[in-house]
Parts: C-alpha cells; structure tokens; sequence
C-alpha cells in the first residue's frame, strides 16, 4: 500500500467533509487514485473537470502515486 495525503478544495472538500486525509491506496496512477475517492466521497466532478498536483506541482492523470507524496484535487473556482 502506498500512503499519501489528499488535499481537497471547493466543491470536493464539501463533499467530503474534510479539506484533508491520509489515505492508503493500491491505485497505480493518480487516474485511478481519484476513482477510488470518487468512489467513497461521492465526488460530481470527473477527471477532466479537476487538475490535479503532486508536491505543489501540476501534475498528469496518468502519473504514478507515490509514497509520502501530497496530492491536490482542484476543482474550477470562480469569483470575482
């Protein structure tokens, strides 16, 4: 199991009920890491509708997961 902490922000976080979590996961890339937690959480939003970051940085769908790795799901915000 690879163990990561899940940052969520806007519409996700209010689904899930926290803005963070721990979580251990057998997903082999970040793709199948958000279906998981879509999966639990209840998530709206697909894959094409969010960005994704590892360690503050952008990251693809298709990357790998990584142990120790801060992951972000980031749903489009507005405001003006």
């Amino acid at each position: 199991m690879t163990e990561v902490r899940l940052l969520y922000f806007a519409s996700l976080r209010d689904a899930a009920g926290q803005g963070e979590e721990a979580w251990s996961t057998d997903a082999p890339d970040l793709r199948a890491l958000y279906a998981e937690l879509q999966a639990r959480h209840g998530f709206p939003l697909s894959v094409e509708q969010l960005r994704v970051a590892v360690d503050g940085t952008f990251a693809r769908w298709s990357d790998a997961v990584r142990s120790g790795s801060e992951i972000a799901f980031i749903p489009p915000v507005s405001g003006g």
